[in-house]
């Protein structure tokens, strides 16, 4: 298990030979979950935006997705031996300035108007994003008892959720309304004028953006938050003792990632799109960018619920149940048309609400001194916010975006089975 060290000197005040209330620095680290919520959510409403500007296809359009979640597979491993070598906090100071770079080269990318530019800078962006992952989720689990790791998990990934159901409806106001300002221009030199204001309209969103980062990086440079220590007390079967790909449970867990951003991900990418489609709703996409933070919403309600509930109930018992009743929602989504096929995939967020967190928890449970190991491992698997999209976007443009959201019900299945049989560990205590 994980052990915080008795030296901590800040955000670890022990209360009389009790275990120590690490509540500020769970403070802390729930704004970091605020901000990458935020950032990441953004994404659903890039991709109707440069969809638009760049006359892009569905499968293009989610090169945004492959990029950024891409990063997550190029860089969760390096991430992870970065925090392992600098620490929890260290890996948070420099994943926020990285983050920030990213945000920042949003400027040159709407100057040049250029895709691959815009993609270059989601990639920035997203390895900030995936070392602030690597370094807070696991940081997060073990600032408290085990047995409510979870329960932590799910309160701070219900902020996470604050800042998804926030996003949509800011890059409604600030993007996608300078789209929705100019309708009927329609000779070449006036779509060219229009394009060019809509690419610029991410240079001062992200702009302020990475200001913020700048602003949160220092803060946390400057803050004295407790210091993580490893030892193991669980070795799986089987073992080399040095590894965390030999546990089972997180393996199949890394797999439970994999498919679950990948569902949340394609559902959400597709919103916008599919409220425009006239036997959904016909919504423009400054309007229908604002349902999109319904969706999110569900999730940071559910999140909360979670929170609190997780601690009573089964934590692979209710994985199981959301993973099923998403599953039934999308089934609505596909089979039905208008408010109704509208309302069961916002639904959807609902029970994607406490997936992530729960998945993650159960997974790194009992890796001991090799948790920044698992979660790096975990954070790889987020590639499938990258790869499905891509493959739901290639669906969308051979049947369909209604028909393209059958993709997703396989995921919900699987979690479902981890849920239930998947993560329990074959382990022995040592």
């Amino acid at each position: 298990m994980v052990a915080i060290s008795s030296s901590a000197p800040a955000g670890a005040t022990p209360t009389h030979g009790t275990a120590p209330n690490y509540r500020f620095a769970l403070i802390a680290l729930t704004s970091l979950f605020f901000m990458w919520g935020f950032i990441t959510c953004l994404n659903d409403i890039l991709v109707p935006h440069l969809k638009s500007v760049f006359s892009l296809n569905y499968t293009q359009s989610m090169l945004i997705q492959l990029c950024f979640f891409g990063a997550y597979f190029l860089m969760s491993l390096p991430a992870g031996a970065v925090v392992k070598r600098i620490g929890y906090k260290g890996g948070i100071v420099v994943g926020l300035v990285i983050a920030a770079i990213g945000c920042a080269l949003f400027v040159p990318a709407a100057t040049s108007r250029l895709y691959p530019v815009f993609l270059g800078a989601l990639f920035v962006l997203a390895t900030g994003i995936t070392l602030l992952q690597v370094a807070a989720n696991p940081y997060v689990t073990v600032l408290g008892p085990p047995d409510t790791a979870a329960s932590r998990l799910n309160l701070t990934q219900a902020f996470n959720s604050l800042g998804t159901t926030i996003a949509p409806m800011f890059g409604a106001f600030m993007i996608l309304g300078t789209a929705a300002a100019a309708t009927a221009n329609m000779t070449p030199e006036q779509l060219d004028v229009l394009h060019a204001t809509e690419a610029s309209a991410v240079k001062l969103p992200y702009m302020g953006l990475a200001a913020l980062l700048l602003i949160l990086a220092a803060v946390f440079a400057a803050l004295k938050l407790p210091v993580v220590e490893g030892n193991d007390e669980i070795t799986p079967i089987g073992s080399a003792h040095g590894s965390a790909w030999s546990y089972r449970h997180l393996v199949l867990g890394a797999v439970g990632i994999f498919v679950y951003v990948g569902a949340e991900v394609s559902i959400g990418s597709f919103l916008v799109n599919f409220f425009a489609e006239p036997s959904i709703a016909g919504l423009s996409e400054a309007d229908a960018a604002h349902y999109v933070s319904y969706f999110w919403g569900g999730a940071m309600i559910g999140r909360f619920i979670g929170a609190f509930a997780m601690r009573y109930v089964d934590d692979g018992k209710a994985l199981a149940f959301n993973a099923l009743i998403a599953g039934i929602l999308l089934l609505v989504t596909v089979f039905t048309t208008g408010t109704t096929a509208m309302w069961a995939v916002l639904a959807i967020g609902l029970f994607n609400s406490i997936m992530f967190p729960t998945i993650f928890s159960l997974a790194l449970h009992g890796l001991g001194r090799l948790t920044s190991q698992g979660s790096g491992i975990l954070c790889l698997a987020i590639v499938g916010g990258a790869v499905l999209p891509v493959a739901q976007g290639a669906l969308a443009d051979t049947i369909g975006v209604q028909l393209a959201f059958l993709m997703p019900v396989i995921c919900y299945v699987y979690i479902a089975y981890y849920g239930l049989v998947g993560h329990k560990p074959r382990t022995t205590t040592a």
